[in-house]
């Protein structure tokens, strides 16, 4: 969410970047923002003259009341009645167009970076670079199921009886790779200075509003029947979230941290669950890292985070590539993104295993996350992204590591995480 007094100040900025996110739909909501925002200011200045006259009607009455003229003072009380009466009313017409205000500004898209290229959707995500040579191995790489189910790891059937479509179970030496991966890229983060964290696996709504779009909340998140609580898409949900409604001390900044979640995700609009793989499913599990910081470091951090990834997979042997989003492709909140994709040799293409974001001050300002320094008080920006979300990262690994003979090589970096076995037979 956009300053109301940028948006004030700079109506036709506002409006531009609205175009460049080829939401037009969107375009008149600015001017009635400014006239809701206007009323808003001119009722607030009526309920400040009343109050400030109301203090002084206090003081007349008193001195009437000391001079004995008490039918005069009594004239004055039915002033202050008829002041308090529209008073009443002027809060009450106040909070009504703050909220509906702070409605319609949940909506206008926020400011994007001047570096973010102008597309309409991610078909036009401009790729930045490649890293490792994207192999492609003269023999036949299987189906990242069948790969599975040859170590006797995978079973969606029973899973469809439990849970429905979109659930799987992992078993013996697939989930062993699972949660190696997972636990290396726990250590890989803390390695880098970030603090772990396992977080809330529900958060409340005014959590949920406060760190994505509705649109984003609508296709996604789980909601507990009965209890204000959803289901976390992912952990920088909670992890901003924790911040909430408090002011850090500047010499806090950064704040760097890892966290481990499950991920639950309705997935509304994706292209379907797979029957038999588990590139898109409803569950999964995933190591973050969030950073809160000032301003002028945000770019900084988006730099560092998305290299962390990059790093991180090329340690296990898989090469990536990094792809700027389009204007068209960031989610209202965010300022600018990158994804991280990883080199599928059975497709021979790429395919989207993680993505980092910086949001400015979005989340902050709709969470009241500041922070207090010589200069005052300001919010702070956040930041988030991938550094592992399995079973995708399990999928790449799975290809990328798929040797001639049906076995699967376990790199280095990871065989602390597997009994310091070489490979899986």
């Amino acid at each position: 969410m956009i300053d109301i007094k940028f948006l004030r100040e700079n109506p036709e900025l506002v409006k531009e970047n609205i175009r460049k996110k080829f939401q037009d739909e969107k375009l008149a909501l600015v001017d009635e923002v400014i006239e809701l925002d206007a009323e808003r200011r001119k009722t607030q200045q009526e309920v400040d003259d009343i109050k400030a006259n109301k203090n002084k009607i206090a003081k007349q009455i008193g001195a009437l009341m000391a001079q004995g003229k008490k039918e005069e003072a009594e004239e004055v009380k039915k002033q202050v009645a008829e002041g308090a009466q529209r008073l009443t009313e002027l809060e009450a017409k106040q909070k009504e167009l703050e909220e509906k205000t702070t409605k319609i500004m949940m909506v206008i898209p926020n400011i994007i970076d001047e570096s973010v290229p102008i597309g309409k959707d991610d078909s036009e995500n401009v790729e930045i670079q490649k890293y490792g040579d994207p192999v492609v191995p003269a023999y036949e790489v299987p189906f990242h199921a069948d790969i599975i189910n040859n170590m006797n790891g995978l079973d969606k059937k029973a899973a469809g009886r439990t849970s429905g479509e979109g659930f799987y179970y992992l078993m013996g030496d697939a989930a062993r790779i699972h949660s190696a991966m997972i636990s290396y890229a726990r250590d890989f983060m803390i390695d880098k200075g970030f603090t772990y964290c396992i977080p809330p696996f529900m958060i409340r709504s005014d959590v949920v509003n406060g760190v994505m779009s509705f649109a984003e909340m609508e296709a996604m998140m789980y909601k507990i029947e009965g209890e204000d609580l959803f289901l976390i898409g992912t952990s920088e949900h909670s992890m901003i979230g924790k911040f909430q409604g408090e002011i850090v001390e500047e010499n806090q900044l950064p704040i760097a941290m890892t966290s481990y979640s499950p991920c639950f995700r309705k997935e509304v609009g994706a292209h379907g669950m797979e029957e038999r793989g588990v590139y898109r499913v409803h569950q999964f599990e995933k190591q973050e890292m969030v950073v809160l910081c000032k301003p002028e470091d945000s770019m900084d951090w988006y730099n560092k985070m998305w290299q962390y990834s990059v790093e991180f997979f090329r340690s296990l042997d898989i090469p990536v590539r990094t792809l700027e989003c389009c204007s068209g492709d960031l989610a209202d909140l965010k300022v600018k993104s990158c994804d991280v994709e990883a080199w599928s040799p059975r497709q021979q293409k790429y395919f989207e295993v993680g993505s980092c974001s910086t949001l400015g001050d979005a989340q902050a300002r709709r969470l009241k996350i500041r922070t207090k320094g010589e200069n005052g008080t300001y919010y702070v920006h956040t930041l988030n992204n991938t550094v592992l979300a399995t079973p995708r990262a399990l999928i790449a690994f799975l290809e990328n590591n798929y040797q001639e003979d049906g076995s699967v090589r376990i790199p280095e970096a990871l065989r602390p995480y597997m009994g310091g076995k070489s490979e899986i037979r």
